[in-house]
C-alpha cells in the first residue's frame, strides 16, 4: 500500500505489535477531531493576537515557532510512531500558531479569504470522503501510482524553488496571478485533495492489519498533514485569484 503523504509509506505497518487493543476506525477518526479541535484552538488564540495590536509583526513569533517546532515534531512522530498520542495533539497545537499567523496576515490583504479556504477544504474533505466510502473514488494501484509521482514530482519544483531563493532567484511564474501560476496552483490542490483518498485507504489497511491503538493517532496525524497542506494550497490559489 501506498500514500502520497509522506508520513505514510509502504512500510507504515509492517513490524508493529499487535496488542489486545486494537486500531479503530471509530478511534481514528475520534483522535482527527480532537487534533482540529487543538489546531482551530491556538489559530484562533493567534488570529486574536493580531486583532488586538493590529499589527502582523506581532504574531510573525508565533508562525515561526509553530513553522519550525511542527516540522521537528512531526520528524520526531514519523520516527517514533508510539509516541504519536503525545507528539501528534502537540503537532496540532503547533501547526495551529503557524496556520493562525499565515491566515491572518493573508486575511489583513485580502478580507474574506481565509473564510472561504476553510469552506472549501472542509468541503472537499467531506465530498471526497463520501465519495470514497460509496466507491465511486477507488484507490487502486494505478491511482496510487499516478498520485504518488504527482507529489514528488511537486515537491521536486518546491524544493528547486526554495534553493533557488537563496540565490536570489526562483522558478518563474509559479508563484505569479498569471494563467500558468493560477493552473499550477490548481493542479497542486488537486494532488493534494488526492492524496486524501490515499490516506483514507491506508487508515482502513490499518484497521484491517489490526495494528496498535497508538496508531490510530498516527493515522489522524497523517490525515491532518494532508489537510493543512491542502488548505494552505487553497489558500494560495485563492490569494493569486484575488490579486
Amino acid at each position: 500500500m501506498r500514500s502520497g503523504n509522506p508520513v505514510l509509506s509502504d512500510k507504515t505497518f509492517r513490524g508493529l505489535a499487535r496488542p489486545g487493543e486494537a486500531m479503530t476506525l471509530a478511534g481514528t477518526v475520534n483522535r482527527t477531531a480532537i487534533m482540529l479541535a487543538l489546531v482551530l484552538i491556538t489559530a484562533g488564540w493567534t488570529w486574536n493576537q493580531f486583532h488586538v495590536s493590529q499589527n502582523p509583526a506581532t504574531v510573525a513569533p508565533y508562525m515561526w515557532i509553530g513553522l519550525i517546532g511542527g516540522l521537528i515534531v512531526a520528524l520526531v512522530t514519523i520516527f517514533k510512531k508510539t509516541w504519536a498520542p503525545i507528539t501528534a495533539p502537540v503537532y496540532a497545537l503547533l501547526e495551529g500558531l503557524a496556520l493562525g499567523g499565515i491566515s491572518v496576515v493573508i486575511e489583513a490583504r485580502f478580507p474574506g479569504i481565509v473564510l472561504q479556504a476553510v469552506g472549501l477544504t472542509f468541503g472537499t474533505l467531506a465530498a471526497l470522503l463520501l465519495a470514497y466510502r460509496a466507491g465511486l473514488i477507488r484507490a487502486t494501484e494505478k491511482f496510487k501510482s499516478g498520485v504518488v509521482a504527482a507529489t514528488g514530482g511537486i515537491f521536486v519544483v518546491y524544493l528547486v524553488d526554495m534553493v533557488l531563493r537563496f540565490f536570489g532567484v526562483g522558478i518563474p511564474f509559479i508563484h505569479e496571478s498569471g494563467v500558468i501560476g493560477i493552473g499550477f496552483s490548481i493542479f497542486v490542490v488537486i494532488i493534494a485533495a488526492l492524496n486524501l483518498v490515499l490516506d483514507f485507504d491506508f487508515i482502513e489497511s490499518g484497521v484491517a492489519q489490526r495494528a496498535p491503538k497508538y496508531m490510530e493517532w498516527f493515522g489522524a496525524f497523517a490525515l491532518m498533514v494532508t489537510l493543512i497542506w491542502l488548505y494552505l494550497e487553497i489558500l494560495r490559489l485563492l490569494a493569486k485569484t484575488r490579486r
